[in-house]
Parts: C-alpha cells; sequence; structure tokens
C-alpha cells in the first residue's frame, strides 16, 4: 500500500513521529508499522477509489524504519515521517487528532506509546510560542541568577477565600516569589472564584509592599466555557495580577486560545498538567511527556510543571532532564539517555519555564539545583505550609536554603556531596530552616520510576 518505504529519506520538512508498538503475536512489526503510518495519514481498512485523485504519493506517510526495542522482547521502535501539507499551520488540535486519533485502538497493536517528533522548523514558525518566555519574565520580575520559588496553597480544597488569602500573604512575606493554585480549585460552594481572586490580590499586593519584590499568584481561570475563562482571566488582569493558571484538562483549543489572550495583555500563563499522568506514565502504551512538553511549548505556555527528580511524582532523572532541556533549549541535539531520539531546532521560539512541584523541601536543595538548574520555578507545598513554626517561616527556611546553596555553588564548592554541610550551616543563623531540615531531612520518596530510559551508557575500562 505504500507506507512502508526502508529506503525513504525524510525531508527537511517532514514531520517525524517515534512509536513504540508492541504487535499482536503473529503480527510483523513492519506490518504494524506501516499500519500506523496508514491510519495516522490516509489510509482506511481497505482500497478505496477515491486514492486515484489524491497525490497518494506525497499523502501517504511513511514508516521508513524499525528497531528492537533494547531490553523489550516483542516491542520495536517505528519511525514515521508525515508530509508538512497533512497539518493545519499552527493548531494542535489538528496535529494530534491526525497523529494520536485512532491509532490507539488497533486490534493489530497490543500497546502503543508515542516516544517522541521532530517538528520542522517550517511547522514550527506556524505557532507564536510561549506570550511571554523566561528571559522577559526574568526581566518583569527583576529575580535573576537562581530559581524561582513557589507554593501550592494547602490543603488544595476547603478553605474560605480570606483563610486561602491569608495562606498567601504568609508565603510571599517569607521568602517565596509566587504562589499557586493548585488543579482543581475553580469556583466551588466553599470558595466563589471572584472571592479568591480578590483575597489573593490582596495579598500580593501586601507581600510585594511588605518585601519591596515583584510577588504573584498563579490564579486558576481554568471553568467550563472558554467564555467564563475569559471573564475570569480579564478580572484576575483588572485586579493587577501577573500571570493567571489553566490546566491541561481543558484541551488544546483552549490552551491556545488562552495563550494568545495572555500574549495580547502581557501576563504569564501557567499551565499545570493536569491528568498528563493518564497517558504518559506508562511505557508501553500512551505519550510521553517530551512530546506534551513539545507541543505546550508550541501551543504557547510561560510555565508548566515537569518533575522534580526528588519528589512524591514520577521522574527519572535522565527522563526529566530531557522534558527540561525540550523546554528551555533554543536547539535539542539527540539524546538517547535522556530519551530525546530527533534533533528539534525551535527557530527562536520562547524558552518555557519549567515548574518543578511535589513532595519537595528544603534538604532537597542541593540536589534540586543540580539536576535542574536556575531556570526553574521550585514549588514548596508541603514544604512550605507544613513547617512547624507557621508558613511565613516556612517560606524563610526554603529562600534561605536556596540562596545558600546558589552563593556555595557560585563559589565553586561541591554543591552534590557538600550540600548537606551546606544547609547545616546556613541553619545555625536561621531557626526556620534548621526546624525544615530536622521535620523533613531525612524524607525521601524512593521508589522505581517507571518511565525510564531504553538507552544507557555502557561502562568501559579506564
Amino acid at each position: 500500500m505504500g507506507y512502508w518505504d526502508a529506503d525513504y529519506e525524510p525531508k527537511a520538512t517532514d514531520i517525524l513521529a517515534l512509536f513504540r508498538i508492541t504487535p499482536q503475536e503473529g503480527v510483523d512489526p513492519i506490518e504494524a508499522a506501516a499500519a500506523v503510518a496508514g491510519e495516522s495519514s490516509t489510509a482506511t481498512w481497505t482500497v478505496v477509489w477515491t486514492d486515484r485523485l489524491t497525490a497518494a504519493d506525497t499523502y501517504r506517510a511513511k514508516a521508513y524504519r524499525v528497531d528492537p526495542v533494547p531490553n523489550s522482547p516483542d516491542q520495536y521502535f517505528a519511525y514515521i515521517a508525515y508530509d508538512l501539507d497533512l497539518f493545519e499551520p499552527g493548531s494542535i488540535a489538528n496535529l494530534t487528532a491526525s497523529i494520536i486519533g485512532n491509532v490507539f485502538g488497533f486490534k493489530a497493536l497490543r500497546a502503543l506509546r508515542l516516544e517522541d517528533m521532530r517538528l520542522p522548523v517550517a511547522y514550527v514558525k506556524t505557532f507564536p510560542g510561549p506570550p511571554t518566555g523566561i528571559i522577559v519574565e526574568r526581566e518583569r520580575l527583576d529575580k535573576y541568577g537562581r530559581p524561582l520559588l513557589g507554593a501550592t496553597i494547602k490543603p488544595k480544597l476547603g478553605l474560605s477565600g480570606r483563610n486561602y488569602g491569608r495562606v498567601v500573604y504568609e508565603a510571599l512575606a517569607g521568602g517565596l516569589d509566587f504562589t499557586k493554585d493548585d488543579e482543581n480549585i475553580n469556583s466551588q460552594p466553599f470558595m466563589h472564584w471572584r472571592d479568591r481572586f480578590l483575597y489573593c490580590m490582596e495579598a500580593v499586593n501586601r507581600g510585594s509592599a511588605s518585601s519591596g519584590e515583584v510577588k504573584g499568584h498563579y490564579l486558576n481561570v481554568t471553568a467550563a466555557t472558554m467564555e467564563e475563562m475569559y471573564e475570569r482571566a480579564e478580572f484576575a488582569r483588572d485586579l493587577g495580577s501577573i500571570v493567571v493558571m489553566i490546566d491541561l484538562v481543558i484541551g488544546y483549543t483552549a490552551i491556545q486560545s488562552m495563550s494568545a489572550w495572555a500574549r495580547r495583555n502581557d501576563m504569564l500563563l501557567h499551565l499545570h498538567r493536569a491528568g498528563a499522568s493518564t497517558y504518559t506514565r506508562q511505557k508501553s502504551h500512551g505519550i510521553s511527556f517530551r512530546v506534551i512538553a513539545k507541543w505546550m511549548r508550541l501551543a504557547g505556555v510561560d510555565h508548566i510543571h515537569a518533575g522534580t527528580v526528588v519528589g512524591k511524582l514520577e521522574g527519572d532523572p535522565n527522563t526529566v532532564q530531557g522534558f527540561y532541556d525540550i523546554l528551555r533549549e533554543p536547539y535539542n541535539a539527540v539524546a538517547l539517555m535522556r530519551g530525546v531520539f530527533f534533533e528539534q531546532d525551535w527557530g527562536s521560539l520562547r524558552k518555557v519555564m519549567p515548574v518543578a512541584s511535589g513532595g519537595i523541601h528544603a534538604g532537597q536543595m542541593h540536589q534540586l539545583l543540580t539536576y535542574l538548574g536556575d531556570d526553574v520555578v521550585l514549588q514548596f507545598g508541603g514544604g512550605t505550609i507544613g513547617h512547624p513554626m507557621g508558613i511565613q517561616a516556612g517560606a524563610t527556611a526554603n529562600r534561605v536554603a536556596l540562596e545558600a546553596m546558589v552563593l556555595a555553588r557560585n563559589e565553586g564548592r561541591d554543591i552534590w556531596n557538600e550540600g548537606p554541610e551546606i544547609l547545616a550551616a546556613a541553619a545555625r543563623g536561621c531557626r526556620p530552616l534548621r526546624a525544615a531540615l530536622d521535620t523533613w531531612g531525612d524524607i525521601t520518596f524512593d521508589y522505581t520510576s517507571t518511565d525510564t530510559p531504553d538507552f544507557v551508557p555502557t561502562p568501559t575500562p579506564a
């Protein structure tokens, strides 16, 4: 049928996709790869007469390479090329309708996972990308040379608007740069969204005034309709907020619409990846988060939750660093150890600030800084609001730990090995940090990651 071509040389303008395929017993992997190529482009289950009315050779996707997956019997990497004309410019919805439309339901496959994509510059340039980007965000905040600090308000549900605002103020006054709504706080009976926005912005303004720093709170504008989301976003803007927040579950079209709104209104756009693990976590079926990261950089968000490595949520170190590279670098080289299979030129598209959140605390600061670098928001929710001396003390502990570690790194110290000693020294002059280390210093989440790279370096004798 023309959907398999071992001699095909991908064009610079082709969109390339890498699928992990697990065929049913008795199904040839090349046949399976060709079927995936066909279903995600022009084919149906039988030959149709109207194929003769199209430039079929151009519009057929072409599976051109199939490799066994290392250490995974019965799994194969299938490389598929798509002509650029198959896709509407600037539309994540159209891209995904083709690439992940029906094909994941194929009976001939036991499992299917989209591992990576190469998006040609000709396609990348049809997207505006992040409305603000890392460089301009730092300029607006006037904060350089260190990660930004945040906290998600806890408990995420049940607080009144007034008490919610009190938490925001305490955390910002203690030294954090941002506080944040969580993914499922919208407009429930215990706290209408308008009340939350008013109390939070009062807290932001008071926190900024007391510290002399630019502060922000991620006001979640996620709602049932676009009309409601625009209303909430405009209210946040009118109150003076510098940032609004959306959840991944609102869908690709809604994300792109909110990105366009944020660009028009000079607002940072924070994206919580709510729901992503339902299809990104399992290694044999679904979509890798590295693909979601690429789609969201195109769609245009300024922040996205991308893993912590050391926290309570899923995150292999190499895999997470691959996500961060995709979000922050102008060009990605092939890095199989980090799960990056294709070169990716971002065509000057702005960078996305990754967000690390979920079970992290001040005692891990040396690990977080080493793994994740400076361009990241470190969000300590329970690690701020659960502090035994109170919320403001929890924020102060995190700020002191961060600044002590950045200073030590800049002085040339080996923070990976000397991290606990550096924190202990800083804690001698900071009771809140001492209490944080005493409370959480030994807490780790040592579980085997379910999404690890398939390629690891082979040790060789020195």
